[in-house]
């Protein structure tokens, strides 16, 4: 097992990662580009069911995440036909799990965002888009379990692949369905959200194909399908439960902070809506080592290197901010340029400018953040990860409280809760991550 790993072989592991990554966000950069032309209305009401979808979607990748960690332990361990009995049982429960939101979602969505959203515009438009969405949850949350195998095996250039069929098919369908070319109908917001749920059918298809014609099966115990056991689903989800909750509860503030901006009105909330598309640009390239971090983290754990942990992650926060660091400089020299991208409407480029420049800022603090926390995770104990998200977000909830609904400040201004809560979730991982409690556990 290696125990140390230079530049060039963390980038030959996180560029695959980073490239899927990359086409994910066109997904949304696509959506948002597209509807930005259609109105505000529709752009705001993308923003906030979109981000509603992702809660429900985060559900899923958190039990992947701690499915992954699992997984990549084995692989540390060398024990290669465990990870398909492991695999095999994420299917399961994510193939149930997936009927259950969808059926929650497809009856209840409505009913809780007729309550929650002010503007009846927006709400017929929000509605719209999340009737269609959430039928890509049948799809993604399969396809989360492929992604979460390819990571703990460190076979990360599948991801790209697949990542570029998908965004591919988004970009095909919203052109067909929004605008109504090629003889298909106008659905204009319905349209982003039905082409986006077909784009993550062929996700997974490409998935299933992939890994029947090149994957070594019996290696990895996928060549035999194992008869369901409740002590293995058990003890992933002694490891996923956390880390499940955790997302969840992430992308619920994060709802929050949509939620709060729609109050202000309909421009904060297309500004919002923009200022996330292109903050998925720089995120994706943090998530790209906090993944790979994370993944070698618990490898070099299970290989019984416990010492070489902290070293590589200060290694990953430097290789990240090589690339962090450029792009928020140039996006902050050149922000027309990069906010003619998801909209030609000049006043709603001309009013996101101050707010593009707080979200590059708050990468200074956001790039160490995600790396030491995934990290954490990477450890396996993921109660504890728990513990520090939620802390972190008692602390980013009342700040997005007082500042958006008491104080009601410029848009510009809720932005600067990134920078507290990436300070608040990096001073927690450090705490934890120095204490050295985790270095002998196992899972």
């Amino acid at each position: 097992m290696q125990t140390t790993y230079t530049n060039r072989e963390i980038w030959h592991i996180a560029y695959p990662i980073l490239i899927s990554l990359l086409m994910e966000q066109m997904i949304g950069m696509t959506d948002t580009a597209f509807l930005g032309r259609v109105g505000e209305v529709e752009l705001g009401a993308s923003a906030i069911a979109g981000v509603f979808y992702i809660v429900i979607f985060m559900v899923a990748f958190g039990f992947s995440i701690g499915s992954q960690i699992l997984m990549a332990r084995r692989n540390g361990e060398g024990e290669y036909r465990e990870i398909g009995r492991l695999f095999y049982h994420g299917i399961y429960f994510q193939c149930s799990m997936a009927v259950v939101m969808f059926v929650l979602s497809f009856f209840f969505s409505p009913v809780i965002l007729k309550r929650i959203i002010s503007s009846p515009e927006i709400y017929e438009a929000a509605t719209s888009y999340l009737h269609w969405r959430v039928f890509g949850a049948l799809f993604s949350f399969n396809a989360v379990m492929f992604r979460a195998f390819f990571l703990s095996t460190t076979q990360t250039k599948t991801l790209t692949l697949n990542s570029i069929v998908m965004v591919l098919s988004n970009v095909v369908f919203n052109y067909l369905l929004i605008f109504g070319n090629c003889g298909f109908p106008r659905l204009g917001i319905a349209g982003a959200a039905i082409g986006s749920s077909l784009a993550e059918a062929v996700s997974l298809v490409f998935f299933i194909v992939y890994t029947r014609r090149h994957i070594d099966l019996r290696k990895y115990g996928l060549d035999r399908i194992p008869r369901f056991r409740f002590d293995t689903l058990r003890r992933m989800l002694n490891v996923s439960l956390w880390t499940m909750i955790q997302n969840c509860v992430s992308l619920s503030t994060w709802f929050l902070f949509f939620l709060y901006i729609e109050h202000l009105g309909k421009e904060p909330l297309a500004i919002t809506n923009i200022i996330r598309s292109v903050s998925g640009i720089l995120f994706m390239v943090v998530s790209a080592f906090a993944s790979t971090c994370g993944s070698l983290v618990s490898n070099l754990i299970g290989a019984g290197h416990s010492d070489k942990v902290m070293p590589l992650i200060r290694k990953h926060v430097r290789l990240a901010f090589y690339i962090v660091a450029p792009l928020a400089v140039l996006f902050s020299l050149f922000p027309d340029v990069i906010l003619s991208v998801y909209t030609d409407m000049e006043g709603l480029r001309a009013a996101s400018v101050e707010s593009l420049w707080v979200l590059c800022a708050s990468y200074i603090v956001s790039t160490p953040a995600f790396v030491f926390f995934q990290s954490v995770s990477g450890t396996g104990n993921t109660r504890t990860a728990l513990a520090l998200e939620l802390s972190a977000l008692a602390l980013y909830t009342a700040y997005i409280t007082y500042v958006i609904l008491i104080r009601r400040m410029d848009v510009a201004f809720c932005w600067t809760s990134e920078f507290v809560y990436s300070t608040a979730i990096l001073l927690f991982s450090i705490w934890y991550l120095r204490r050295g409690h985790w270095a002998g556990k196992r899972i």
